[in-house]
């Protein structure tokens, strides 16, 4: 017998709404604005150590992403990469930051159907202003009991949240696209981790399932995830 469930958290990010996808048509930009100067999968390289270097000082984002574009196109033409160049850079981080709101299937419907019989939150990470534009754009922020917005995603973030908003841990369930940061932290938290996968992943997102793990659910979209919940919680 389980304890009850008390609350269920959603990421944003390819979990309840397209994003991945516009940094990957970005960086694609990219590779063509910097072809003369490095082939696509070296600079592919580059760009992601740059963005692990940088993730501690401007965090997770369109805006780290944009900066460390701009740091690898410096490196890469030992700092004689032209001023056009840049500007496109600027000009494509603007653009994603614009970029309108598309709704991941059954994303509306699933959190309506656990909205009012559990304690419903959105727990993501990025730059604070971004998120919060993008759930004013999804329709969906009414929905939610509470959001959190945070710099990263660890147990003790999670323990943290699940106890100030809820009944702890231990009551609460998280689910995600990012076995990383939605899935895994949670259930080393105490809680419960439901994968859902989606079609790209960021690289540093990346990590193994934990199959074993008694608290930890996979499914193929969120069209089933109210009934799982309700097996949860009447287990």
């Amino acid at each position: 017998m389980t304890e009850r469930l008390d609350t269920v958290a959603f990421d944003a990010d390819d979990t309840l709404w397209h994003n991945e996808r516009f940094f990957r048509l970005t960086q694609a930009r990219f590779a063509e604005l910097l072809a003369t100067h490095a082939e696509t999968a070296d600079l592919d390289t580059r760009l992601l150590a740059a963005e692990r270097r940088n993730l501690g000082r401007y965090g997770f984002g369109v805006k780290g992403f944009t900066l460390s574009m701009i740091e690898t196109a410096i490196e890469v033409t030992d700092g004689r990469v032209p001023a056009g160049v840049i500007s496109e850079l600027l000009a494509a981080g603007r653009d994603m930051l614009d970029h309108p709101i598309e709704l991941l299937p059954h994303a509306r419907a699933a959190v309506e159907a656990l909205a009012g019989r559990y304690r419903v939150m959105l727990i993501t990470k990025g730059d604070l202003l971004h998120q919060e534009r993008k759930l004013a754009q999804s329709g969906l922020g009414d929905l939610f009991d509470a959001v959190e917005i945070v710099s990263e995603k660890t147990p003790e973030v999670y323990a943290r949240i699940f106890t100030r908003h809820g009944a702890g841990a231990e009551a609460a369930l998280m689910v995600g696209n990012s076995l990383k940061s939605d899935v895994i932290p949670p259930i080393l938290a105490g809680g419960w981790g439901v994968h859902v996968p989606h079609g790209q992943t960021w690289a540093i997102e990346h990590a193994e399932a934990p199959v074993e793990h008694a608290r930890f659910r996979a499914l193929p979209d969120l069209a089933r995830l109210p009934d799982l919940v309700e097996w949860i919680d009447g287990a």
